[in-house]
């Protein structure tokens, strides 16, 4: 029997699978530390908890609107307003289980057959797969590694083809950290107007910023708006990760056609967890702050024991919650007589030896890299990069 040729090319997530193993580790009674989770490591606000359930217990239990509940959509229109100064019309807003479902839907919106899609690599790991999912084909540009991936707009330019439908730009980004300055945004937005293709822009990250850094989002250029998808969610900035809460905002006729396409692929995102969005992003956060310095502690401390560390060094970033850790150094050693020719060699060979799991690079495009995520406890990062300098400091 021929089963389905678009599942059978897909890859399973590298992240969530490392971070699956690592877990049964654990439950096993392994003291693995693990690098691997991309979701905070706080708690959701008590706010949004109690309004959960207040939720359950006021019977807010029924199906919604497949976009989402109208109030809801509404407060997510001034919620964009107050943090990117860009105004929207809720039937602009499709609310989804997660950023991931926007993402998903709005590539089949937009994607047919032989189109392209572009990514700056290193990207995150599932935009190839959904890019794939949707019938279309990633196109990976290259950054500029020594300058913390910056753009290379000259690279960009002549990835854009006939076939180019879009790009998905991610700032900050996962897995680099880096935040796209708005001169790049400016330029990005002029090339795809040029060329005539759709900016899907993931601001998943965009509160997590550091050190002065600034997220512009695309959406915030008149002239580029009706082409921008704008995708965002809770499970970053609120620590609502479980929660699955995200959305897409783009012009009335995409938002159409991805709100019809979620009727009738999943129906309305959980009830109580839109109750407990409306609640979070109409209140203030007073729990944000806190976080925000405890993860810049952690970065800091994080990319200055990486760096002393010989054969390994890191950029600092400027935004999310992860690094990336060049390896290529260490690649040609050996371990247990076994030689690191890559990303996946490295991570393999450190689970075994340190019990300590990283995300390869090879994911992201990026296989002279490990990921690490800060958005773990102080304890846990210096235990962990020790088993890390020990680990290269014994390889042959």
């Amino acid at each position: 029997m021929q089963l389905s040729k678009t599942c059978e090319g897909i890859q399973s997530s590298v992240t969530l699978a490392i971070d699956a193993k690592a877990k049964a580790m654990r439950a096993e009674g392994k003291d693995v530390v693990s690098f691997g989770a991309g979701e905070p490591d706080f708690a959701t606000p008590a706010y949004i908890v109690d309004a959960a359930i207040a939720a359950l217990r006021d019977g807010q239990t029924k199906y919604t609107a497949a976009a989402g509940m109208p109030q809801l959509r509404q407060a997510i229109c001034a919620f964009t307003k107050k943090n990117i100064g860009v105004e929207y019309t809720f039937d602009q807003v499709v609310v989804s289980n997660g950023a991931k479902q926007a993402l998903f839907n709005a590539l089949q919106a937009v994607c047919n057959p032989g189109d392209e899609v572009l990514l700056f690599a290193p990207y995150w790991v599932s935009y190839p797969e959904l890019i794939k999912m949707a019938g279309a084909k990633p196109v990976f540009v290259p950054t500029v590694e020594e300058e913390g991936f910056a753009i290379d707009f000259t690279a960009l330019e002549n990835a854009v083809t006939e076939h180019t439908k879009a790009i998905i730009l991610n700032s900050p980004s996962n897995p680099s950290g880096a935040v796209l300055s708005e001169k790049e945004v400016r330029m990005i937005a002029a090339l795809a107007i040029k060329k005539d293709f759709i900016i899907i822009s993931d601001e998943i990250y965009d509160a997590l910023v550091y050190d002065g850094a600034k997220h512009f989002s695309p959406a915030s250029i008149p002239e580029a708006r009706d082409r921008v998808i704008l995708i965002n969610g809770m499970s970053k900035a609120y620590a609502m990760t479980g929660w699955r809460m995200g959305y897409s905002i783009s012009n009335p006729t995409i938002a159409k056609m991805i709100g019809s396409y979620q009727s009738h692929a999943t129906g309305n995102p959980n009830t109580v967890a839109q109750y407990s969005t409306l609640a979070a992003i109409t209140s203030e956060n007073p729990e944000f702050s806190a976080m925000l310095e405890e993860f810049r502690r952690r970065r800091n401390y994080m990319v200055e024991t990486v760096n002393a560390i010989e054969g390994l060094h890191a950029q600092m970033p400027a935004g999310a919650f992860y690094v990336m850790v060049c390896i290529k150094d260490t690649i040609g050693r050996e371990y247990n007589g076994k030689k690191i020719s890559g990303s996946m060699d490295f991570a393999e060979y450190l689970l075994d030896a340190q019990m300590t799991a990283v995300v390869p690079g090879l994911p992201f495009g990026a296989d002279g890299y490990i990921r690490l995520s800060y958005a773990t406890s102080m304890e846990t990062i210096q235990k962990g990069l020790k088993r890390i300098r020990d680990f290269v400091k014994g390889l042959k």
